[in-house]
Order: structure tokens, then sequence, then C-alpha cells
């Protein structure tokens, strides 16, 4: 064993061979040497369990293709692109929404220049950043007035805190929701200095349950969208017309919360329940706020809209600093709203309306492509076959309803579905997919075009590691 450790590799020499490397020459030199050390703590224990036993394995040209496979590894970005292939379009943990082709070169140029972002052009003077998106969310939704901070958690939180800090809020106790994270309404309430004043039952609530909890105390209505659940039945919820009446008559500000929030009517698309902030703003609420990053396809971003008079307080309340967003998020959101001011336009170039419309035809076209590819990588390693099946919109909306589709199965003989999902994990780029009755599940819905080939590839880069470590 001694004799084994003396043939190890010099440092020097690793590192020279390393360097020779293209891709891992571009590396900080610190990090080369840190992954060729942690490289050779693996021969040794290798050595010393017996894994090497002859001085020939340790040559360096024998190492070489192990060396820079492990080092190109352990060099990725920790933060890195994904394949999605579960079928959740706005897939919380996968980043929510793509941005559209337009939003990503506004970003772009964003970072690689100086740019307007608190400078107006017309005076040569300090400017608002929120003068950017204000005009066109306002022409879009109807609003009197806009602002935009860092999510809708943050949204919820400095309209409160703004408009009802010290006060009671009515909300009807079928309400009170929990969103990603374990953060609750309740909790986000008592955070912002508003008090909780809930009223009805988990299932009813009506106009006099509101009337009859209107005190002195009273700051605001609010009413919170329930967009991550349902509940069905005998029910009922005090509608935003009957609210608005319910403001005027006590002259109180009426809040709602929309959660994920729409732009775009997808009735037409079978998916119900969910109001546009367009409907909701012309149906009487005074503030209104929404994500930009979910169904909106946008970039992260909480997005206040409502009556000029609510708006301008929240703007000046010196919390806003604390949450306002960056000029990437700026230039993405307003190359986003550009395209809604054509909800045609929209639709075909919004990454996520263009995946939660999509046509059967189009699925059942990109799954033959898909299945076509994983045959090809594959061949007789894998039975592969289509079948229906069902994605989801994901962020917390349309959370009953199923967008039906066609799926890519995949059964590799020898190899578990649950070790074939492990191993795309590790694979470049990673391959996220689902696993319903034994069988690896692609849905192409959440694959563009351009990705079908590299989850083929993924697939056999899967399935060489698992043989491989299987031989070993």
């Amino acid at each position: 064993m001694s004799q084994l450790f003396r043939h190890l590799p010099a440092m020097d020499h690793i590192l020279g061979v390393l360097t020779d490397d293209l891709d891992i020459a571009s590396l900080p030199r610190p990090l080369i040497k840190e992954h060729a050390g942690a490289f050779l703590d693996i021969c040794r224990e290798e050595i010393r369990s017996g894994v090497i036993t002859d001085q020939e394995h340790l040559a360096l040209d024998i190492l070489k293709p192990r060396l820079l496979a492990y080092v190109r590894a352990k060099s990725r970005p920790h933060f890195r692109r994904v394949l999605n292939a579960t079928g959740v379009v706005v897939h919380t943990n996968l980043g929510r929404s793509l941005l559209a082709k337009t939003a990503i070169e506004a970003v772009v140029e964003a970072c690689g220049h100086y740019s307007n972002c608190e400078f107006d052009l017309a005076t040569g003077l300090r400017g608002s950043r929120y003068s950017h998106v204000e005009k066109i969310l306002c022409d879009i939704t109807g609003a009197e007035a806009a602002l935009v901070v860092n999510n809708n958690a943050a949204a919820v939180f400095i309209m409160l805190e703004t408009l009802a800090k010290g006060k009671e809020v009515i909300v009807s106790r079928g309400q009170l929701v929990e969103i990603g994270g374990s953060f609750r309404i309740p909790d986000v309430m008592t955070k912002s200095g508003a008090v909780l004043h809930e009223v009805g039952a988990t299932n009813r609530a009506h106009v006099h349950d509101y009337e009859n909890a209107i005190n002195d105390e009273t700051g605001a209505l609010m009413r919170v969208h329930t967009s991550n659940f349902r509940v069905v039945g005998f029910t009922k919820e005090v509608t935003l017309q009957e609210m608005r009446a319910l403001g005027d008559r006590y002259n109180l500000p009426v809040i709602e919360d929309l959660g994920s929030g729409t732009l775009y009517a997808l009735e037409g698309e079978g998916l119900l329940g969910e109001p546009t902030v367009q409907q909701t703003v012309a149906q009487g609420a005074d503030v209104v706020s929404f994500s930009g990053d979910k169904v909106l396809g946008g970039p992260q971003a909480g997005i206040i809209v409502g009556r000029k008079e609510y708006i301008d307080r929240i703007k000046k309340n010196p919390i806003n600093r604390a949450m306002r967003i960056d000029k990437m998020t700026l230039a993405a959101l307003e190359a986003t709203l550009r395209l809604y001011l054509d909800m045609g336009e929209a639709r075909k170039k919004v990454p996520t309306l263009k995946m939660i419309t999509a046509s059967q035809e189009s699925l059942k076209s990109k799954a033959r492509r898909l299945g076509d590819g994983l045959r090809s990588e594959l061949g007789d390693l894998a039975q592969v076959s289509m079948r229906k099946g069902f994605s989801r919109v994901g962020g917390g909306a349309f959370p009953e309803y199923d967008l039906p589709g066609t799926m890519v199965t995949l059964h590799v003989e020898g190899l578990s579905a649950e070790a074939l999902r492990t191993a795309l994990l590790e694979t470049n780029p990673p391959l996220v997919a689902r696993i319903e009755d034994d069988l690896l599940v692609l849905d192409p819905r959440t694959l563009a075009q351009n990705e079908l080939k590299l989850a083929a590839s993924a697939l056999g880069q899967a399935v060489t590691a698992l043989n491989r470590k299987e031989m070993s």
C-alpha cells in the first residue's frame, strides 16, 4: 500500500494536465488546485479500500479522463440551468416563469451598459425608477397608479403597513391562505402592524359578517384570492362589488391580494376561477397586488396597482426602499408588459402563456420528437412509449385544473425509475422528471423544442453512469 501511495501523481503534474484543458484553464488557479487535491484524496481512499491495487492504475494517462471529468463536474456553478420535464409550467423550485426573448435581451442590455434607471432623459435630472413601468401597467390594467416591489409577499406587507398599521383589517376566514415557504396571510399581517379581524366561516362569508365587524378601529376591508386552493360545495364569498359598496358606505379602502395574478384571460382555455387584474380593478378594488413571475410570465416582482391616493402613500413609505426592484427586474418587467399591449402577441411570445395554452397537436408532435431522440440515444437499452397525461400550471394557480397532454414514458431493464430520476440530477445539464406507475415520465410541455435533444442526451448520460456503477 505504501508503494502505491508513492506512485500517486505529483500535484504539479496534475495541475499541468488540468491547465492544458481550455475549459478548466479559465478557472481561478486556487479552485483548480482545491479540486485536484480532492481528487488525490479520492485516489488515496481507493488505495486504502483496495479498489486500486496496481501502480499502473495510478499513471497520469490512466487517471486523466477521471481527473478531467471530476474537476469539470466540481467546477460547475452551483446555480445553473436545468431541464424541466415535470410538466409544471410555473415551477417554484425551478425558478418559476421563463422570460420572453425580448425580456432576456432587455436584461442583458441593462446589465452591460449604463441606463436611465433613475435619470429623467427629458429634464436631465434625477427621475423615478417606477416611471419605466407605471404608465404601461396603468394602460393595461386600467388603474390610476402603480408601484413594483420585489415580490407579492412584500407587496401585501407594504400595502397593509401603509394603509392599516395599528388598525383592524377584516378578512374572510376562508381566505387566510398559506403561500409558499410557510408564509401565511395572518403572519404577514401581524408583521405589518395591522390587526387581523376574521369573519365568516371557513366555507361561507356574507356581507353582514363584514358589516357587523366594522368599528372605529377598522382600517381596511381585504380580499385574498385563494389561488393555490379551492373550497367547493356549500360555499359563499362576498363579491368584490359587494365589498366595494361596503367600503363606500363606511369610507374604507378595499384591498385585493390576487396572489399569482394574470393579465391574460384564460377562461377560453378551460381554466376558470382566476380573475384578471383588469377585471379586479374594474370591479372597484382600491389597491390590488399580484406576482410578476407566475402566470404573468415576467421576473420576480410584486406589482401593486390601484387608486392614486393610496399608491402615492405606499410609494412614500420608507420601507419601500428596502423592497425596491433593481434595474434587471425593471428591464425584464417592462419588456414583458409591452407584449401584453397585444394579447395575441403575449400568448405567442410569453413562454408561460405559450406553454399553458399549447395545442394538443403541438404537444403530441414534441412527444414524438422526444421519443425518437430517446430511442436513438438509448437503442435497445430502453422501452420508450407515449401516453396521455396531465401537466399543471403551478405557481399556486388553477389548483383544481389539469392540462391534458402527451407524455413520454421510459423503462430501462435492470434500472429502477427512482434510480434514473436521481441519476438525471447529475447530468449536464440536470434533468428533472417525475415518476408514475414505476415509469420515468417526461412531459414535453415544459421542454423547449431545442431542449428535446438535450433531454435525450441527459438520459444517455444517466443510463451510462448507472451501468458503469453497476459494473464497478
